[in-house]
């Protein structure tokens, strides 16, 4: 309850914050080809029922049919307005409006369309546990995803080789040690990432290794190492090395 108030609050004092920069940029991607501002993305809240997440159209319209769900920062379906717009994380902001109407929180795992999640092990599954969020551990990790997936042949297979399996560790651990001290110090996280990725990224290390996480999730946050294929949580192999 605690949670759901601060929720609130917090994204409607947001959305009037972020107002006079939300409006214009809205204006701006409706004049580039005069269609709807807004891309309504189903995202999955938990097995079989989905919810509609709103973002500001970084894409061409119809892009969803144009290629995969994974974007690479190079991809051509991002129209000159949404290469500003995912750099400033604007399409981000624009998911206040979920969380003022319930349907996402400010700190959360990150919302999957279905065709993702339906890829999810059993363990994965209980991603579900919680109600979606903006951002969580792996937002701030995995920032640079666009840029981890360019150059890629296949985007999504990458992501589901060396993000995902991370992604989703990270994301289970949160829903083992959700508190308010802990969204508060992500959102914290969050801001500072706007200005100093490395230092967020420290602070997310910190954060992680306060709380117990295991050894091998503090050095993947850390983004020293150059990413490789791990297998997804759940699976045997997992099993066996853990």
């Amino acid at each position: 309850m605690i949670k759901r108030l601060f929720d609130f609050v917090a994204s409607l004092f947001g959305l009037v914050v972020f107002s006079p920069v939300l409006i214009p940029t809205m204006l701006l991607i409706w004049l580039q080809d005069f269609c709807s501002p807004f891309y309504v993305a189903p995202r999955m809240r938990r097995p079989g029922e989905k919810f509609k997440m709103y973002k500001l159209r970084s894409m061409v319209t119809n892009a969803d049919k144009l290629g995969g769900t994974s974007t690479a920062g190079t991809d051509k379906r991002i129209t000159w307005v949404g290469r500003f717009i995912r750099k400033c994380k604007l399409d981000e902001v624009s998911q206040l409006w979920n969380v003022l109407i319930g349907d996402m929180s400010l700190v959360g795992p990150r919302p999957q369309a279905e065709r993702d999640a339906g890829l999810y092990t059993d363990e994965e599954n209980h991603l579900f546990d919680v109600r979606p969020g903006i951002t969580d551990f792996s937002s701030i990790v995995f920032s640079d995803e666009g840029e981890i997936l360019a150059g890629s042949e296949n985007p999504d297979l990458r992501y589901n080789q060396v993000i995902r399996p991370w992604k989703s560790r990270l994301g289970l651990f949160y829903v083992k040690h959700q508190s308010m001290s802990v969204d508060f110090g992500l959102i914290l996280l969050t801001l500072t990432a706007i200005i100093s990725r490395p230092t967020a990224l420290k602070g997310v290390r910190f954060l992680l290794r306060r709380l117990g996480a295991d050894g091998s999730i503090i050095e993947v946050a850390g983004r020293q190492k150059e990413l490789t294929p791990f297998p997804p949580p759940g699976t045997e192999l997992v099993e066996t090395r853990y």
